[in-house]
């Protein structure tokens, strides 16, 4: 067999050789929609990787963005890892402390930044080592004369002299930090090959199949993971992309899905959340019929939430799961042949889990008494192994204990799994309820609050209790114009978990604070009510 590379530069070529006439539409920060073919992405990401050589970047370095979803953005997505350069995709939703430790621990050279976003970039510029800055202009005035324009740059190179990167597909490709939950953010590097292999498994592994006619919408930002792989692998199919740029509420997403009748779309559950909502209270107001299926991921999602697209809106949820360390995708929750033979009901129920292995992602879990048996029933943590799965933290000392000794990535994610290798994701390890010597899922009693038809959002987590170490407590968000109270919600609860299960006190909030990535801060809430006590000494 022939020594083929797995690089991106073959997704590049692909696309110029194959996809010219296909489309990339982008909604723009003054709602205006811009559209270009592929051959337009093509011939100016060749003008800015030669730009970008000019200004002296070499392979091996770090240009990062700070940037939405946009046509520009996907130009830089594959100028700089085609050059042999390393993207790094800069999370906007940290704080500006983060954002300076992670600038220069990465030692990002060059910093390619958003018009719209010189606010936030402003807090923290003074503090950082790149050499060059760029900006984007977005319709927000002149670029300040301090930075280099991005048209200006990409013009200034000449796209017959671009250099296709052609070297080792082990070259790094892509970094991606956590969002440091637990400490300062760590980084992920991701290889060529890790990414190529990450995009062809993408195609099939959902139990559903992306082809060339479909129009894809990730809402998910290219700053969470490389936006699951998504800009890679659409470009591969020659897919139309839809770039949402920063208008990510539930109005102008839907109002998108319409008129550029997409066919499969991508975020967090948070996001789901809010399009359910708009769409029951607006019934036929917008035309979805084209939408195939929408992925969801980053954090649980619901029985109730699956169901409501569904039942009420026909259409079809994908759950899938990932982290930043596994590039993300880590498995996806479908109906197999075995699940088909299911109830109805028993098959959404089934659906709300992590589902089983993506292809050549292997997995086990482990607790204090060793390796756990696949009953559906023992607890451990999840361990994972695969070729796009991190081996170890960009720079970084495994102080933590995240990598075995015998090479697997220990996910912090306790866990049962079934017979059939279907993955049930009981809570994170520092989310787990501890409860008289018994673990008590969050996620299992967030899912089942969800559930109720008064309900919008609810996150459980551990306070301190006298007598049993920890009891659950429940911050829960009503829907508009819904009432419930502390009583109801309990006996709503109580046919589906036994009594130690049911939480304390539920609280009722007008918000549940959030990670940038859009999960539950619990350690925000524990902080909050950690003097609460449910059974005083």
């Amino acid at each position: 067999m022939m020594d083929f590379p797995l690089t991106l530069t073959s997704f590049f070529r692909r696309a110029e050789t194959l996809f010219q006439h296909k489309a990339i539409i982008t909604r723009l920060p003054d709602k205006s929609i811009h559209r270009c073919t592929y051959k337009d992405f093509i011939g100016r990401a060749k003008k800015l990787s030669v730009a970008l050589s000019k200004l002296g970047v070499v392979q091996g370095d770090r240009v990062a963005t700070l940037c939405w979803n946009h046509y520009q953005h996907l130009e830089i997505y594959f100028a700089v890892p085609c050059s042999g350069f390393v993207l790094h995709a800069l999370n906007l939703r940290l704080s500006p402390d983060d954002l300076t430790y992670i600038i220069n621990h990465a030692e990002d050279r060059v910093i390619i930044v958003d018009q719209v976003l010189l606010p936030l970039f402003d807090k923290f510029r003074q503090n950082i080592n790149a050499k060059h800055i760029v900006v984007i202009p977005n319709g927000q005035g002149p670029v300040p004369a301090e930075f280099i324009n991005y048209e200006t740059l990409l013009e200034s190179g000449d796209e017959t002299l671009f250099n296709a990167f052609e070297g080792d597909e082990n070259t790094a490709a892509s970094l991606c930090y956590t969002s440091g939950t637990t400490g300062r953010p760590k980084g992920v590097l991701y290889s060529h090959r890790s990414i190529v292999l990450h995009s062809l498994t993408i195609c099939f592994a959902i139990g559903e199949t992306f082809n060339e006619r479909d129009v894809v919408l990730p809402v998910v930002p290219m700053f969470h993971v490389n936006a699951w792989g998504m800009p890679f692998h659409d470009t591969m199919l020659g897919i139309t992309q839809v770039l949402p740029g920063p208008y990510l509420d539930p109005v102008s997403l839907l109002e998108l899905m319409d008129a550029e009748k997409v066919t499969i779309t991508a975020g967090v559950p948070t996001i789901w959340t809010g399009i359910l909502q708009v769409l029951d209270t607006n019934p036929g107001k917008y035309n979805l019929n084209s939408l195939r299926f929408l992925i969801v991921g980053g954090s649980n999602a619901s029985k109730a939430l699956i169901q409501g697209f569904e039942q009420r809106h026909q259409l079809k949820v994908i759950q899938a799961w990932g982290m930043t360390e596994t590039s993300p995708l880590g498995s996806v929750s479908y109906i197999g042949s075995r699940e088909a033979l299911l109830p109805f009901d028993e098959q959404f129920a089934y659906r709300s889990k992590q589902g089983k292995p993506a292809s050549m992602v292997e997995i086990r879990g482990r607790n204090a008494d060793g390796i756990i048996a696949w009953d559906g029933k023992t607890m451990g943590e999840l361990e994972v192994r695969g070729p796009w799965v991190a081996k170890a933290y960009y720079k970084s000392v495994d102080e933590e204990g995240k990598f075995t000794e015998d090479g697997w990535f220990c996910t912090g994610d306790i866990v049962t799994i079934e017979t059939d290798g279907c993955i049930e994701i009981k809570d994170r390890s520092k989310d787990v309820i501890k409860s008289g010597g018994e673990w008590i899922s969050s996620i299992a009693l967030e899912s089942a609050i969800m559930g109720h038809p008064a309900v919008l959002e609810a996150a459980v987590f551990a306070i301190p209790d006298a007598k049993w170490g920890e009891r659950p407590m429940a911050a829960v968000v009503l829907k508009p114009g819904m009432n419930i109270s502390s009583g109801e919600l309990h006996s709503f609860l109580t046919p589906l978990f036994v009594k130690f299960w049911l939480p304390e006190t539920f609280e009722f909030v007008k918000e549940i604070p959030k990670t940038s990535v859009g999960k539950f801060k619990k350690s925000v809430l524990r902080d909050l009510y950690k003097d609460l006590k449910t059974n005083p000494a």
